[in-house]
């Protein structure tokens, strides 16, 4: 038997009984080896940095390195630039000091760096060849929708946050960095932009003008402006704009990413497993998909009273009809709708009356019961006050679909990963 080198460079030679291994030439193929001494440089090379963190015992990750080494070699070939992209994996017993860098606490852990920087997000779909090359080019995509009059801005949709730039044209190092960063909240944010001029190549003399009009309506010549728009259809804020330097990248992404990421998320079957890997309790909402009123009324109570709350407990939106089994839980159904509860990954808490809200100080009240235990002894002696309400739990089932899963059992799982904690 003869089998000659595969996408991976590796030549076998059997001969009866022996095994000969010859190394062959050329580039080498599979994920590159991420270590310590060249994580500076492939970070600082590369815009985009895909990183398999794994262990050899973990039989996780073994399922998965030949996958990724693949997949690995068929982005090579779709993005051959030297500076686009990088599959990369670390030894994380070997490398264990760049493993602690990035908190990694199960095996195999898929994460994102762009331009340096890590992705709050981890890879979480699915671990296949065509899904990493898919995942690749989707990240890889122009993260900026370019408009051409200022009515598109009219009609965007008012249900997302957006950040929108404002320049005179685009080959100058402030739309760079509005790119840059632009890339890394791409999925927290809309980002849009207008420019002044085109290339002769582009646009003939009308649009010219008509892109001028743009940007002259927006901010004097020479002076780009960026400015974040909040989810009109949740919020009343005015568009607000960046007043910081557009020549700093720190400065603009920090900016961007606290408009971006707001005090108050959705919680998805999507990202359920890495909200509930960040490990703190769930303040929710559930309301009905067409109830907008609640959601801004939440928003803004959650954002005058409790924003110091923010490091203690997540808060959360979620669907009541894709949500159904949390409130059966607590002994509500969608005509209950909307209700809010606490759920600390033990037990679930209701909250008395949403309109309750409004009482100062109630809401607030709630969630210190929950960190003085009050909320768990009245679980099991009952309520202490006439005011508060039988609370419920249940405990929790293995779901059998996602519309019938808990939050506890959305947290990563032992079937997928090498949770570490488990085994310390």
């Amino acid at each position: 038997m003869l089998a000659f080198c595969d996408n991976r460079n590796i030549k076998l030679v059997a001969l009866g009984s022996l095994l000969i291994f010859i190394q062959c030439t050329g580039v080498s193929g599979g994920a590159t080896s991420l270590t310590q001494e060249n994580i500076f440089s492939t970070f600082a090379s590369n815009e985009l940095v895909f990183i398999n963190f794994y262990a050899e015992w973990c039989r996780f990750s073994n399922l998965l390195q030949p996958i990724f080494d693949e997949a690995a070699d068929k982005v090579r070939e779709a993005f051959p630039e030297s500076d686009k992209v990088a599959m990369v994996k670390v030894d994380c017993d070997k490398e264990s000091s760049v493993a602690s860098r990035f908190h990694i606490t199960k095996y195999p852990t898929l994460k994102v760096i762009r331009n340096g920087q890590p992705s709050k997000r981890e890879y979480r779909g699915q671990r296949s060849v065509e899904a990493f090359v898919e995942f690749i080019k989707k990240q890889l995509e122009d993260p900026i929708k370019e408009f051409q009059d200022l009515k598109e801005l009219q009609n965007l949709d008012d249900k997302k946050r957006m950040i929108i730039g404002y320049f005179d044209k685009k080959d100058v190092a402030e739309y760079e960095l509005f790119r840059r960063v632009a890339g890394n909240l791409k999925e927290d944010c809309q980002f849009h932009v207008g420019f002044g001029t085109c290339s002769k190549e582009n646009c003939d003399i009308g649009q010219h003008f008509r892109l001028l009009n743009v940007s002259m309506a927006m901010h004097p010549p020479g002076q780009p402006i960026i400015v974040f728009r909040s989810d009109k259809a949740l919020s009343n804020d005015e568009d607000e704009t960046y007043e910081g330097s557009l020549s700093s990248y720190d400065e603009l992404n920090i900016w961007a990413q606290e408009k971006c990421v707001p005090l108050v998320r959705e919680i998805t079957f999507e990202n359920a497993e890495e909200l509930t890997e960040e490990g703190l309790p769930f303040l929710i909402l559930f309301h009905d998909p067409s109830d907008s009123e609640s959601i801004k009324q939440y928003k803004d109570i959650v954002t005058t009273t409790l924003i110091d709350e923010r490091q203690n407990v997540n808060f959360l939106t979620a669907d009541g009809h894709k949500f159904a089994h949390p409130l059966h839980h607590l002994g509500k159904n969608t005509s209950d709708l909307p209700l809010i509860a606490i759920d600390s990954f033990r037990h679930m808490y209701l909250f008395s009356d949403f309109k309750h809200i409004f009482i100062p100080g109630k809401l607030k009240s709630f969630l210190q019961d929950l960190y003085s235990g009050k909320l768990h002894k009245e679980f099991h002696y009952g309520p202490s006050y006439n005011d508060v309400p039988q609370l419920d739990s249940v405990p929790v089932k293995v779901p059998t679909s996602p519309p019938e899963s808990t939050f506890k059992k959305l947290a990563p799982s032992k079937n997928r990963y090498t949770l570490l904690r488990d085994e310390l």
